[in-house]
């Protein structure tokens, strides 16, 4: 059991951390953003559950014990795969990225494995009791909670997070709050019936969405399956064949950008927000990707939305552990904004990031 009488003078942090299905890092994020150094291991998926959630524990542990004067945990926030009951802290469904994952109690799993180093606060305080607060949040969502907070979207009160990378994620910040939905989902654009998908099979196991033709390993399968060259061996062969002229690879990558432009158009015009960011692994795919997506978004939407800012994240890999963090501080008092837009500007500290793998 945590002590109920910690070290006045230790330091208390609160750690954010980014869960992957092949990727867990975690980061101490201050109230104002200010990241520290980052911390990656491999997760364990295939092993299950349970020793996933040792992962998580184990690394923020290392995270907190490489910080001066016997560290306590105050707050931890989690980014995660899968469409989670952010009231619960509990994955409600899942792909096969993480196996078993769906019904997993993560905020519980993370309390227990962690109560040692859980900081207990005064009755009546923001996040006070005997347990470790935990937030946890579907991973998209976390990385537009940082996007909103200090990357791209900085300022603004409505946005649209698109991530395309090994799936299509989305999230969605309204009058400066997230939207969850009343079913966990909104936001999961992946998932949206598109033209030219209706034959290629989503990982979800339903045919016709978005995700079988506009996520990186769809771009690779369709590629291969029109007969391109059987040597390629993943999404990033085939993105750099596009932009060097292979034919093929640059009409697989067009038909791949232009699906994920078109959903973008359905969804900003039913919600009208002030600025779209894309981030994930293809947003980083070149002109050739993203000139087919940008094409496509302002070929349908209606011509007040013809200028809607569209912007690549700036937050990297920092933005997930950093949005996390953000729901993990609302557990325990006020950061530097009520409503969750902070500074206008990306902190020196995550321009010094390190990982360490």
């Amino acid at each position: 059991m945590a002590d109920a009488f910690p070290d006045a003078a230790a330091p208390t942090v609160v750690v954010g951390v980014d869960l992957g299905g092949t990727k867990t890092a975690a980061a101490t994020v201050a109230a104002d953003g200010t990241l520290g150094p980052v911390l990656a291991v491999p997760t364990p998926a295939a092993a299950g559950p349970d020793a996933v959630l040792d992962a998580v524990a184990g690394v923020v542990r290392e995270v907190v014990a490489a910080l001066p004067g016997a560290a306590r945990l105050r707050a931890l926030g989690v980014g995660t795969a899968g469409v989670v009951d952010v009231g619960r802290g509990v994955i409600v469904s899942a792909t096969d990225t993480l196996p078993g994952w769906p019904g997993t109690d993560v905020a519980g799993g993370l309390r227990r494995r962690l109560a040692d180093l859980a900081v207990l606060v005064p009755e009546g305080s923001p996040g006070d009791g005997t347990a470790l607060p935990v937030f946890v949040e579907n991973d998209v969502d976390a990385h537009a909670a940082g996007e909103v907070w200090l990357g791209a979207a900085a300022g603004a009160r409505s946005a649209l997070l698109v991530a395309v990378g090994t799936g299509v994620g989305g999230a969605v910040v309204l009058d400066g709050r997230p939207l969850r939905g009343a079913h966990h989902v909104a936001g999961e654009l992946g998932h949206v019936p598109v033209p030219g998908a209706e034959l290629l099979r989503c990982p979800c196991g339903r045919a016709g969405h978005l995700e079988a033709i506009g996520a990186g390993p769809a771009i690779h399968r369709r590629y291969l399956a029109l007969g391109g060259d059987a040597a390629s061996p993943d999404t990033r062969d085939v993105v750099a064949r596009a932009e060097a002229g292979d034919e093929l690879a640059a009409s697989v990558v067009r038909d791949a950008a232009r699906a994920v432009g078109r959903a973008v158009a359905g969804v900003v015009t039913v919600l009208d927000p002030e600025v779209v960011v894309v981030g994930g692994g293809l947003a980083g795919a070149g002109d050739l990707w993203w000139s087919a997506l940008e094409d496509a978004l302002r070929a349908e939407v209606v011509d007040v939305l013809a200028d809607l800012p569209l912007r690549p994240a700036t937050l990297g890999n920092a933005a997930a552990i950093v949005g996390a963090a953000r729901g993990a501080w609302s557990l325990v008092g006020p950061s530097d904004d009520e409503h969750g837009a902070g500074p206008g500007g990306l902190p020196e500290k995550i321009h010094r990031e390190r990982t360490t793998a």
